[in-house]
Parts: structure tokens; sequence; C-alpha cells
């Protein structure tokens, strides 16, 4: 088997020349310094969890959630992308809970009930970060009305602003970019409470990835993301730079989930 390339987790349309200038640049890189095998197209027909599963994954990018549960033993963290778009800090990104524009809803109890709009049930952004959120005032393991499982937070909010679901918490990251590219879908909603922080989507490799590819990794990224030439390439993806990481900068996102559970909350309900 061949070593392979997947970055889908900001998958829409509108930016995927911008994605794949981003990675034949490291790719140059990679090749530049001597590694061998390294695609230079990244594997378009790949789902995420097909990307994070394969043995060859070379250099990929994940949700943190499930690359500490259901992708542990499969995925490696080696760097957290620096995002400057509303929301983020340094290497933290959060979730916007978002209503419907004309929607009464101005606190978070109000959601007691509420038709949840939720892109995937290993989300950090989609599910970790509101439950945590939601936890307080949960009544016996309960807090939303019916939830509603739909794929992708730019179909989450598309949901909110035709109001088939009273809210849905938005990677702020993917709201930026549906902002720029899909301002009347934005339109409709509006930004009514925020998650706590937490941990940008890292980028990844194969858990069997060597120490020496890892470093090669990190040097190829660190660079082209430093380049003058890929400026318009970094600004089309709302990124600012990287950082050097490993699995213990997301511990962060397994106490959110420790803190949910303790409040008698384990599942987004």
């Amino acid at each position: 088997m061949s070593a392979i390339a997947h970055l889908g987790m900001y998958d829409l349309p509108e930016i995927r020349p911008a994605v794949e200038k981003l990675w034949s640049a490291v790719a140059r890189r990679l090749r530049d310094d001597g590694l061998a095998d390294v695609p230079l197209m990244l594997s378009p027909d790949l789902t995420p969890h097909e990307s994070w599963r394969n043995p060859e994954l070379l250099f990929g990018q994940s949700c943190g959630y499930p690359a500490l549960h259901e992708h542990h033993g499969n995925l490696r963290i080696f760097a957290t992308p620096l995002y400057d778009a509303p929301g983020c800090g340094a290497g933290t990104h959060c979730s916007f809970i978002v209503a419907p524009m004309e929607s009464p809803l101005n606190e978070l109890t109000d959601l007691r009930g509420a038709r949840f709009a939720l892109n995937s049930w290993d989300s950090n952004t989609g599910m970790n970060l509101p439950r945590l959120a939601f936890a307080p005032f949960a009544e016996d393991g309960r807090f939303l009305g019916e939830i509603v499982e739909t794929g992708s937070h730019a179909e989450s909010l598309a949901r909110v602003g035709e109001e088939r679901a009273d809210a849905a918490a938005i990677d702020c990251v993917t709201h930026a970019l549906l902002t720029r590219h899909r301002p009347d879908a934005v339109a409709k909603t509006r930004i009514f409470a925020r998650s706590a922080p937490s941990p940008a989507l890292p980028f990844v490799t194969a858990r069997s990835t060597n120490e020496a590819t890892i470093d090669a990794l990190r040097r190829a990224l660190v660079g082209a993301l430093a380049a003058p030439a890929l400026e318009a390439t970094r600004k089309a993806l709302f990124l600012s730079g990287v950082v050097p990481a490993d699995e213990e900068n997301y511990r962060t996102i397994l106490e959110y989930e420790r803190r949910a559970e303790e409040l008698g909350y384990p599942k987004l309900a």
C-alpha cells in the first residue's frame, strides 16, 4: 500500500483549491527533505473515518474527540493549527450555539426541550462542547428534546436557518467559512452563546509513524505555512500557523467529558 494524505475536516467545496494548494506545498517540502512515498495528491474520495482507520495515513486532520476515543489506537497527534477566525485563540477554537434569526432564545436554559441539530455523535464541537455547556441544567440526565443528526456543521446550520431545528453547536472555524462563502445561510441564524474553548482540530498521522517522519511532517507544515507564497491560501483557510503538539495537549477534551459526567450528563440528551 502507498501512503495517503487526507484533509477532510473543513471540507467545503469552496475551499478545496486552497486545501489542495496547502498539501502540495507540504508534500514538496517532505520530498525535498528526503521522505519517500509522499503522495502529491490528497485522497478526496475517502471519508474522514476511512482515512483515520488507514494504517498508511501519512498526513491528516482529525476532530480531537475521535482521536482520543474510537481512533485513539489508529492516530498520532503531531501538531495543532492556529486559526484566526472569530472564536479562536492561541491553538484553540470553540462552538457557537446558533438559533434561527427570529428565535426568542436568549439563554442556554431556554434550550430545555429544544430540537437540536447535531453534526455527529463523535464531534467535539458539535457534541462534547455543548454537552459540557448544557450539563449544569440537565435534570435526570436530560436537557434537550429531540436530537437530529445531520452529518455536517453546514447542514446543521442550514436546518437552524430554515427553522427545522431550534439550535445547533457550530465549530467557529466552519462558521467563519460559511459566513464568507454562504452568507445567505448564515444570515438566517444568530449566535446567542459560545462554548468553552478547546484545542483546535489536530493534524494527525498513523499511530505507527516513526519519530523521524513526525519531525519531517512538523518541519514541512511549519515551513509551508510560513512561506510568503501561501499567504492567500492561509487567508482562505483562516490559518495563521501551526505549533507542535501531542496527545497531552488535547487532554482538555477528556476533562470536559469527565466534568459533564460528574454533573450527571454523560450523553447529550
